[in-house]
């Protein structure tokens, strides 16, 4: 079975629904919870790809402020070097985009917070997780900080008129999304209620913000699901092509 390492910076976004479709394609997951003091992998050696979740950090942490970040940012940079299949989320993306070259900043608009619709790009139409997607997919916002440029030689997949870098993929196999779609209602609900992004700061209150983000969720599952699937066969194939050559 093919592995995939998942890394959970912070206990307030765990995988959720996208580690259970991720299991339902066939992955095995190896969760590693930093809040709970859960050790990372000196490399990506025994796993088939990465996934990077989010969490109330930032990128532009130091190692004092947030250390446990400094093993996430070096499984990222040889996930990059080696074209390892990589699904990076929010934090995640910011935290790719920083280590391959491009640059993080506070938003300058402001939090996005809650559901709202990205765009592809055209280069989606090339991309086969990104292909089958509807041109505006629904998508769950909850981030203070933005991704102000892309990883050098990155591929826009993405974006909105709020914050142009939404998704991205770097080399063959590796992506960033600034939004998030492995939420349910109540992660979100909670998300608002602890107003870990400024849900003050933007244009909808709470009850507003849960609302929606409770309607759009079916949709959501919808969607998402299904990419999740390609990129487990992303996984596959890479747990293939390293027993081959074992």
């Amino acid at each position: 079975m093919a592995r995939l390492l998942v890394v959970v910076p912070s206990e307030t976004d765990p995988p959720a629904r996208l580690g259970e479709w991720l299991r339902a394609a066939g992955l095995e997951l190896d969760e590693r919870r930093l809040g709970t003091g859960d050790e990372l992998p000196a490399t990506l050696e025994g796993s088939d790809g990465l996934l990077v979740l989010g969490g109330p950090q930032s990128a532009m942490d130091d190692e004092q402020t947030s250390p446990e970040l400094v093993g996430v940012r070096r499984l990222l940079t040889e996930a990059l070097r080696d074209d390892v299949p990589t699904l990076a989320v929010c934090l995640g993306a910011q935290l790719l985009a920083e280590v391959g070259g491009g640059r993080v900043r506070k938003g300058v608009d402001g939090p996005e917070v809650g559901a709202t619709l990205v765009a592809k790009r055209d280069a989606a139409d090339s991309d086969p997780l990104f292909r089958p997607l509807p041109m505006t997919p629904d998508v769950i916002q909850f981030h203070h900080d933005e991704i102000a440029e892309l990883p050098r030689g990155a591929t826009l997949l993405a974006s909105n008129p709020a914050y142009a870098h939404q998704a991205f993929r770097v080399g063959e196999h590796v992506y960033g999304l600034q939004f998030h779609i492995e939420t349910t209602p109540e992660i979100v609900a909670e998300w608002a209620e602890q107003d870990v992004v400024g849900v003050a700061a933007s244009p909808f209150d709470r009850e507003t913000i849960c609302a929606r983000a409770a309607a759009v969720h079916p949709d959501l599952e919808e969607v998402w699901a299904p990419f999740a699937g390609r990129f487990a066969d992303l996984v596959r194939s890479r747990a293939r092509a390293r027993a081959g050559a074992a």
